[in-house]
């Protein structure tokens, strides 16, 4: 096993930090790497707002009360955009369509992989940090406290800091029930139930829910309207 493949088999999510500073170098560098990744036709459909300041992340808390966003040192705002679209093909056309489920595809995968990409060079410099998704259920308050404009939405953040704590890595499901050869394979409900031991397992009295508890709490209702709305507000439904 190489470097790489052992820092990424060592990610845990880190939700408390040390009140130490990120080196500005460090930063940029974790940035430019973040930006090293894979991109639909190259066109990087994402931008990233860097949030140092306690007034920025404080009002963000207010909105999404995770105690990660104001113990990091800096938060990162990961947005879909189709603003710089917007402004590239009016150099050649007149019509701009950015509305449509493919293209909300093209920039939540932009941004995604932007990300781990960020959070793994954080992590091979000692940094931690975990993603936040839940800030869509605010969507239009955090666009409206980011100042995005038409075009772009928030898609999740990262709360980045000195590590202040640590715990074991949390097993995923086994290999051959995520990765099949040649054509997808159909699980009974066997492969949930066996999952939810290993995960009440490993987690033991810290969590009551199980893991197919928590996805029922999530699919087994209708979805959130919230990131809908801005999505239709900011002319990308």
């Amino acid at each position: 096993m190489n470097e790489t493949i052992r820092l990424m088999n060592a990610h845990f999510s880190v939700r408390r930090f040390k009140e130490e500073a990120i080196k500005e170098a460090d930063l940029k560098e974790i940035l430019s790497a973040g930006q090293m990744a894979s991109s639909w036709k190259n066109f990087q459909s994402y931008s990233v707002i860097v949030v140092k300041s306690k007034e920025k992340k404080e009002a963000l808390y207010d909105l999404l009360p995770q105690e990660a966003i104001r113990q990091s040192d800096v938060f990162l705002l990961f947005v879909g955009d189709l603003n710089r679209a917007e402004k590239a093909v009016k150099l050649h056309e007149q019509d701009f369509h950015p509305e449509g489920v493919d293209n909300l595809l093209i920039t939540s995968v932009d941004a995604a992989l932007a990300a781990q990409n960020t959070l793994l060079a954080a992590e091979s410099l000692g940094y931690g940090g975990v993603i936040i998704g839940m800030l869509r259920y605010c969507s239009e308050e955090v666009a409206e406290l980011f100042r995005l404009p038409d075009y772009t939405y928030p898609v999740f953040g990262i709360a980045l800091g000195v590590p202040n704590q640590q715990h074991a890595v949390k097993p995923r499901l086994p290999l051959e029930q995520i990765a099949f050869e040649e054509e997808y394979q159909e699980q009974d409900l066997s492969v949930v139930t066996a999952y939810d031991k290993v995960q009440a397992d490993y987690a033991g009295a810290r969590v009551t829910d199980s893991w197919s508890e928590r996805l029922a709490a999530q699919f087994g209702q209708p979805e959130q309207e919230e990131t809908k709305k801005l999505l239709e507000k900011h002319k990308l439904l």
